[in-house]
């Protein structure tokens, strides 16, 4: 008989998050796989917990998948536990748990605690309907951005403390300044903040703040992304723009501020502009 795989949430920082059934599950099972076992084991000696640790993270999972399917196919139970939250979501417990299934092998949910979902029942903004981004890609980090800026759905996305600055400009670029947004920092821990205003406001904040821990942002959705660009006004648009001109700004400052003005994404009125003019 083999053995079961279980997806264990940890706390996002307070120790009191975890649950009862996740601490008993991890002193019953075989062995835990942890992305760091010294984070982890924090976690384990705070509660008396013996069992082995191995480590499971992004450099040595195909190895070690191999190696955990292995000890559940001997019938030996194994925890999948993240730094932090839901293993799977954004860490390569995924990988992990596609070859499992594909194997027939057991694969148990327990649920706990979740930076997503804590930072989006918090942000303000709709929760009916959303999208996870996980972390910004290195490579075509423009072209995720512009398709976030036209998503209608709430956006959530994590975000480390030394790229958030950049982060929040470029959204304030793409967005426009006036969409809402939440900005959630070192959730359940001492030091927990939650920013709710506008991205342009977002910006002019963290300025002034030095960003520190991790960060989940929460961005509102796309109001204008199912309008017809006829449904606009493209003349009063031109003329605010022209009027900008006028006064001494460049073009694409002119466009970015009469989006700001309207709350259209600034990509959107550029369009109307150049094409309007065409």
């Amino acid at each position: 008989m083999s053995g079961t795989l279980y997806l264990c949430a940890t706390p996002i920082g307070n120790l009191e998050d975890v649950t009862l059934r996740a601490l008993r599950v991890l002193k019953e099972v075989n062995l835990i796989a942890a992305e760091d076992t010294r984070h982890t084991k924090k976690l384990l000696n705070h509660y008396h917990i013996k069992t082995p640790v191995t480590s499971f993270h992004s450099h040595n999972q195909d190895a070690k998948s191999a190696f955990i399917l292995s000890c559940l196919r001997r019938g030996q139970s194994v925890a999948v536990v993240s730094d932090a939250g839901m293993p799977g979501i954004s860490d390569p417990g995924a990988l992990l748990v596609s070859r499992a299934v594909e194997e027939g092998l057991p694969v148990v949910p327990v649920p706990g605690a979740s930076a997503l979902v804590a930072a989006l029942v918090v942000s303000g903004l709709r929760t009916d309907r959303f999208v996870f981004e996980g972390f910004l890609p290195r490579k075509g980090r423009r072209g995720v951005l512009d398709r976030i800026a036209r998503e209608p759905r709430t956006v959530v996305l994590f975000e480390a403390p030394n790229r958030v600055r950049q982060t929040l400009r470029d959204l304030c670029e793409m967005c426009g300044g006036a969409r809402r947004v939440a900005v959630a920092r070192e959730l359940t821990k001492q030091h927990e903040e939650v920013y709710r205003g506008t991205l342009a406001g977002a910006v002019d904040y963290f300025a002034e703040h030095d960003p520190r821990g991790e960060f989940t942002l929460v961005l509102e959705g796309c109001k204008d992304a199912g309008k017809d660009l006829e449904a606009v006004d493209a003349d009063s648009l031109v003329r605010d723009v022209d009027a900008l001109r006028a006064q001494g700004w460049a073009p694409r400052q002119a466009v970015k501020e009469v989006a700001r003005r309207k709350g259209l994404r600034p990509n959107l009125v550029y369009e109307l502009v150049k094409g309007h003019k065409e």
